[in-house]
C-alpha cells in the first residue's frame, strides 16, 4: 500500500492540504480490523479501496506526499459508500464519516459539467421546497400519465446520454397522485397525549414515498403523539454533507433547526435513516459557528429515528395479524451511523403471525448510499447482486428496510431478478398491522 502511494505524482510538487484535523487521521492505527466490514474491499479486494487505505491516502495528501487533485486519489475516495460499517468495527473509534466528508468537501469539481449539476441540482432544487414539489410532481406525472411506459417500450431510453437510461430503471413507483395531499400541520394524538413531536418529512422520502410519511404520522398519533408537520421543509442537508457541499449543508441545517424550534416539540422524528444520521450530527456540522453550535447540539439531542422512538415507549398493542415471512435489511446510516439495530427488529416481531428470519450480511450496504448508484452505477449493481443473493436465501416474501434509498435500490434488484418480494418500510408495516386490528 505504501509503495502505491509514494510513486511520482501527476502533480510534480504536491502541497500540504489541511482539510481535516490531523488528530482524527492519527486515530487510525492501520490495524485492518475494518477490512472485513468494508463492502468495496469485499468486492474489489484492494487496500486502496478499504477504510485504512483511504485514511492512509488522506494523510498522504495532508502531508503533501500526493496531490489532492490526483485522479487515483479521487477514484478511491469516490468509490467509498460512506456506509460507516468501518466505524462499527473499529476498536480505536476512528470517526471515518467525518474524515470522508471533510475530504469530499475539499475536492474541487471534476469539470464544468459537474460544477453546473451541483449548482443547479444540489444547491438550487434541493434547497427549495417549491422546486422539490415541482420535481416530485413531474416525476409522478411521468409515471402515472403513461409517459414512462411509452419511453420504456419505445427504446428511447437506450439512446439517452450519460447512462440516463440505466438510471431511469431505478425509479420506483411513486406514492400518491400527481399532486400530493398535504399532511395536516397538526395531527392530534389518539387518547392521552404522550408527547408533542415534529415529523421531518425529508426530500426524497416526501416526493417518492409520501404515503410513508402519512403512515408515520398515523402510527405516532395512535401511540399518543401530537404530530406537528411544519410546512416549507426542504432537504435536511444529508445529500450535501455526504457529497462535499458543506456550506449548503450548513445553511440547510440552520433552516431545519429554526423550523423545528418554532414547533416547541419534545422530539424530532425522522423515518429516513440517512437523514437521521445527519440530523443527529448537526452539532458537528455547525461546531465552528458560535451563533448556532449550542442550538445544533440541543436540536441533535431531540432527534429520534421512528423505530428508535417507538421501541422506547409502551407501544399500542392493537396490532392485527400479517401472515408473511419477513426479513430485515439494516440501513447503513441506521446500523452504523446511529447504532440502531435492535429497535426495528423488536417492532417487526411484535406483529402477530409475522415470521421473522435474519438475512446474512444484513448490515452490509446494498449499494444505494445516497447517490452512489448514480455516480458508481456498475459497482453499485455488484453490491446489489450480493444483497439479493442473501435475500433469496431467506425465502422471505417481505423485505423490511428503513431508508428510502435502500428501498429504491432493493426494489430494483428484486425486479431485475423477477422475484415476488414486497419491500416495505417498518412504519408502513406497523400502519398496516394497526389497520388490520379487529
Amino acid at each position: 500500500m505504501t509503495e502505491a502511494l509514494t510513486r511520482p505524482e501527476s502533480s510534480p510538487n504536491p502541497v500540504k492540504v489541511n482539510f481535516v484535523d490531523r488528530k482524527l487521521i492519527k486515530q487510525c492505527v492501520h490495524c485492518g480490523l475494518c477490512l472485513s466490514s468494508c463492502p468495496t474491499y469485499k468486492i474489489l479486494g484492494s487496500e486502496l479501496d478499504s477504510p485504512r487505505g483511504r485514511v492512509f491516502q488522506m494523510r498522504a495528501v495532508q502531508e503533501g506526499r500526493i496531490a489532492l487533485t490526483d485522479p487515483d486519489f479521487r477514484l478511491h475516495i469516490d468509490r467509498c459508500l460512506n456506509c460507516r460499517a468501518c466505524e462499527t468495527a473499529c476498536p480505536s473509534g476512528v470517526q471515518y464519516g467525518q474524515l470522508l466528508e471533510a475530504t469530499r468537501a475539499a475536492l474541487p469539481p471534476r469539470n464544468e459539467t459537474e460544477s453546473v449539476l451541483r449548482a443547479v441540482v444540489l444547491n438550487r432544487v434541493f434547497t427549495s421546497a417549491s422546486a422539490l414539489g415541482v420535481l416530485g410532481a413531474g416525476m409522478r406525472f411521468y409515471q402515472k400519465s403513461g409517459l414512462q411506459a411509452v419511453a420504456r417500450t419505445s427504446g428511447l431510453l437506450n439512446r439517452l446520454p450519460l447512462n440516463l437510461g440505466k438510471l431511469e430503471a431505478l425509479l420506483p413507483p411513486t406514492h400518491g397522485g400527481i399532486v400530493q395531499a398535504a399532511l395536516p400541520e397538526v395531527l392530534p394524538s389518539h387518547g392521552p397525549k404522550r408527547a408533542r413531536v415534529v415529523l421531518i418529512t425529508g426530500c426524497v422520502q416526501q416526493q417518492f414515498f409520501g404515503l410513508t410519511n402519512a403512515a408515520t404520522a398515523r402510527v405516532l398519533s395512535i401511540n399518543g403523539c401530537e404530530v406537528v408537520t411544519p410546512p416549507g421543509q426542504t432537504c435536511c442537508g444529508a445529500l450535501h454533507t455526504h457529497g462535499g457541499e458543506k456550506k449548503t449543508a450548513q445553511d440547510l441545517a440552520r433552516r431545519t433547526i429554526a423550523l423545528c424550534e418554532r414547533a416547541g416539540a419534545d422530539y424530532y422524528i425522522i423515518n429516513a435513516a440517512g437523514c437521521g444520521s445527519t440530523l443527529k450530527e448537526y452539532h458537528h456540522l455547525l461546531a465552528d459557528d458560535p451563533a448556532w453550535a449550542d442550538r445544533a447540539r440541543t436540536f441533535s439531542s431531540k432527534v429520534r429515528d421512528i423505530t428508535e422512538y417507538l421501541a422506547s415507549i409502551d407501544l399500542n398493542p392493537n396490532l392485527g395479524p400479517i401472515a408473511k415471512r419477513a426479513t430485515y435489511q439494516d440501513a447503513c446510516h441506521l446500523a452504523h451511523g446511529q447504532r440502531i439495530t435492535d429497535a426495528p427488529r423488536q417492532l417487526i416481531q411484535r406483529i402477530p403471525e409475522l415470521q421473522f428470519v435474519e438475512m446474512n450480511e444484513s448490515d452490509t450496504c446494498c449499494g444505494s448510499a445516497g447517490i452512489y448508484n448514480v455516480t458508481q452505477f456498475d459497482l453499485s449493481m455488484r453490491l446489489l447482486d450480493r444483497k439479493i443473493d442473501n435475500l433469496i436465501a431467506t425465502k422471505a416474501n417481505l423485505l423490511v428496510a428503513s431508508n428510502p434509498g435502500c428501498i429504491i435500490q432493493l426494489m430494483h434488484g428484486i425486479k431485475q431478478r423477477g422475484l415476488a418480494i414486497e419491500v416495505i418500510h417498518p412504519v408502513d408495516l406497523l400502519d398496516r398491522a394497526y389497520r388490520a386490528y379487529r
